[in-house]
């Protein structure tokens, strides 16, 4: 069941409905119902594996703050933890590490057989796996654990955020269960405005670049590297919107019932530094991978060369997370290199007054926006190719090494040359205006001035927005991106 189909349409008003008028102490069962529901809206038997990885974590939290040894407790939390990856493992990565060994086995001439049985992935899995290892690690570390069975369970079931997030902390999501939310005209403006909003993001921007990316990216000999540039642009804009687009749309439905669950996108493409579009682009996972991952790993408490292997660890693993392919820990280790970079030049600036002081024109601000969004790019390369020889296919023309045998070739450009599909033509106009909005957002949240927009407007607005979508919308619109995660 998409955020973006029919059958939501029809599920979540419902939902609402029943929410709001049946008693108090009915409405946590009657969210955890509705969950399972959704979830099995797209295969039944992933149900079980849902209900079984609650049981698991729910039973290893109460063990371990029953514990009466550290000892103990650390056995728990290791059993648990280690039941939880070998779960995510077996369903993401089995056919990436039999693929592997196979390579690695080749040449010495023994054959690794292939997996003889189909295993599909269930959605959401990496979301809820992370969230149940966030519960016991917190736990662990003295946490109160949940008592509450029904609570648990809606925790990481809970149908906005069950597909793609974002991650939540049982902290600060299952105590919003124990007060008696009232229902507030407020909640439902913000919340039919984030949905409607994600809406317009996911079908009339991202759905529509989606067409134009795959046509270069699928295609990548046909264009030249200031092609593939428009192109890797076109995609940068069309995951932005796509996952900020869902994640709007998951606050939305939380907000219809009084919940919150954390943003997790803040106009990434306005960072200065690599460091800070990690601090605004998908935040829950950042946010995880630092306090489960690099912290543990020794974090930057330790020496600069330590600090950069637990850099470069995180992120390559953060990569691998998204899937299990060899351009996804390319991603991932392109990122993790980045930083280190960053961290480098961190260290000269401070060393050296005149570029510190530099760095904090409004010039040197604007110029290191536009060389960290470029650097997001040529990262999201390794993100979108089909293929590791297509990645590095795509970026030996955008970085113009294919073209130093004939330096005539470098400013060439077959797009023009195409006039249909109508977004073809149309994109020239359109980064522009998406990049021009993504500033102009960033201002006006900047100065309070979305803050203090008066309600009518906002109804309007809303009006607006549900009549592109319901008018513009194509037939078909393809699934998030993150639902593969």
């Amino acid at each position: 069941m998409l955020f973006n189909s029919i059958k939501y349409a029809i599920f979540l008003p419902l939902v609402v409905l029943l929410f709001w008028t049946c008693p108090q102490r009915f409405r946590v069962p009657l969210l955890l119902i509705a969950s399972y529901v959704f979830y099995m809206s797209w295969r039944p038997i992933y149900l079980l594996l849902i209900i079984g990885l609650t049981l698991l974590n729910y039973f290893a939290g109460l063990l371990i703050a029953s514990a009466k040894t550290q000892s103990r407790k650390k056995t728990w939390l290791i059993l648990s933890v280690v039941a939880n990856l070998a779960t995510l493992a077996y369903f993401k990565y089995a056919y990436f590490f039999d693929e592997s060994l196979a390579a690695a086995l080749k040449p010495t001439g023994i054959n690794v057989p292939a997996i003889p049985f189909e295993i599909v992935l269930p959605l959401g899995i990496s979301f809820f796996v992370f969230e149940f290892i966030h519960y016991v690690v917190d736990v662990y570390r003295g946490g109160e654990p949940v008592k509450s069975f029904t609570g648990f369970s809606l925790f990481a079931s809970f149908f906005p955020t069950q597909i793609a997030g974002p991650i939540k902390r049982y902290q600060d999501f299952v105590p919003q269960f124990l007060t008696q939310p009232k229902f507030s005209i407020d909640c439902l403006d913000e919340g039919m405005s984030l949905i409607l909003t994600g809406l317009f993001k996911k079908v009339m921007i991202a759905d529509n670049l989606a067409f134009f990316v795959q046509g270069g990216f699928a295609n990548p000999n046909l264009f030249t590297g200031l092609d593939l540039w428009l192109f890797t642009y076109a995609f940068a804009f069309q995951i932005y919107f796509d996952f900020s687009g869902y994640t709007d749309i998951a606050r939305g439905s939380a907000k219809l019932f009084g919940y919150k669950v954390p943003i997790n996108f803040n106009l990434p493409y306005l960072a200065a530094s690599i460091a800070e579009f990690w601090h605004r682009w998908h935040i829950s996972l950042s946010t995880w991978l630092r306090d489960y991952l690099f912290i543990p790993l020794g974090g930057s408490r330790c020496h600069r060369w330590l600090n950069y292997r637990n850099l470069f660890l995180t992120m390559t693993l953060g990569g691998l997370w998204h899937g299990a392919s060899m351009h996804y820990l390319l991603w991932g280790a392109f990122h993790g290199a980045m930083l280190i970079v960053h961290k480098e030049f961190q260290r000269c600036k401070d060393a050296i007054p005149l570029l510190s002081s530099l760095m904090k024109s409004k010039i040197a601000t604007v110029a290191s926006m536009l060389f960290t969004f470029h650097v997001v790019c040529i990262g999201w390369v390794f993100f979108r190719a089909e293929t590791t020889e297509s990645c590095f296919a795509i970026l030996r023309k955008m970085l113009f090494i294919d073209t130093m045998a004939k330096p005539s070739t470098a400013l060439v450009m077959n797009l023009p040359s195409i006039n249909y599909p109508l977004i073809y033509p149309s994109i020239y106009l359109l980064l522009p205006l998406l990049a021009a909005g993504h500033v102009l957002m960033g201002y006006l949240d900047k100065n309070g001035t979305i803050a203090r927009i008066p309600k009518p407007f906002k109804a309007a607005w809303c009006f607006a927005l549900m009549f592109i979508v319901i008018t513009f919308s194509p037939d078909k619109s393809p699934r998030f991106i993150y639902f593969q995660f």
